[in-house]
């Protein structure tokens, strides 16, 4: 047997979990990790599946494009502290139907525990950004980013409202995410609306905002998710601290300035966010 913790997938699945824990996003059991397997990742794995599959849990939601793909996921009510501890007990590997429409369980999530509660936001967002990136996004995260959160009580909840604040705070913004950010009003987590509202701006977005809630991040794998969702939570974490002098912005990143910055690096900033 296998020790599926050192395959690369699972390894840099639980690194993940350990740097947002580290981060201090991750109270209790919030937050949720989920990476959607290459061929290569699932032969390795493989051999660590269960003899005997769990059973197929309907999720409520069907996406076409993800029959018969294989995802890491975290367990519901499961902590993100714990992850490198127990992994088997608190992540897990889940296949899904040829119909797009259902779970089960081929490795972990140990003890009767299932995948996170909002894995099916997860699951109909990897639909889109599989899409849209033709193929190349595999991770999708969501974490209490607390700078994000606390701008979401100040800031006007408009995707433009919110991205320029995050594009002027730090002079890379405009690079990691040139498209913006996407602000989905406050919603109960876990539900099918939630879900939909969040795959609308994923269509257009890398990453979302929760408002009162945190951030929702894709990309095409660990470290360019992560530093995606910490270079937002670190503009984000600047601009407050800019509102707290209290004495208003004096000078800031001008939209000729982040013109140039696209122009030098090669990106393409959304227009529309800028005067």
């Amino acid at each position: 047997m296998i020790d599926i913790t050192e395959q690369p997938a699972v390894a840099g699945f639980i690194r993940m979990c350990e740097d947002g824990w580290l981060q201090g996003w991750h109270e209790r059991n919030g937050g949720n990790l989920t990476y959607r397997m290459t061929e290569e990742d699932v032969a390795a794995a493989r051999p660590a599946f269960a003899s005997e599959p769990g059973a197929w849990h309907e999720m409520g939601v069907t996406c076409d494009n993800l029959a018969g793909e294989y995802f890491i996921t975290t367990g519901s009510g499961k902590f993100f502290r714990n992850v490198a501890l127990a992994p088997e007990k608190n992540i897990g590997i889940v296949e899904i139907n040829d119909a797009g429409s259902a779970w089960r369980i081929v490795w972990g999530l140990a003890g009767g525990a299932v995948p996170t509660s909002e894995f099916p936001t997860h699951f109909m967002n990897h639909s889109v950004r599989k899409r849209v990136t033709g193929g190349a996004n595999r991770v999708i995260y969501h974490c209490h980013a607390t700078n994000v959160i606390a701008l979401t009580y100040v800031l006007p909840l408009t995707d433009r409202d919110f991205t320029r604040p995050l594009w002027q705070s730090a002079t890379e913004c405009p690079v990691v995410f040139p498209e913006g950010v996407g602000v989905v009003p406050w919603m109960v987590p876990g539900g099918v609306d939630i879900a939909r509202a969040t795959s609308e701006k994923m269509e257009t977005y890398q990453a979302a905002v929760w408002a009162q809630h945190g951030l929702f991040a894709s990309g095409s794998d660990f470290d360019t998710t992560f530093g995606l969702a910490h270079t937002i939570e670190k503009s984000a974490e600047i601009y407050v601290k800019v509102l707290s002098c209290g004495q208003g912005v004096r000078q800031t990143i001008t939209d000729d300035n982040l013109r140039a910055i696209a122009r030098d690096f090669g990106v393409t900033l959304n227009e529309a966010f800028l005067g």
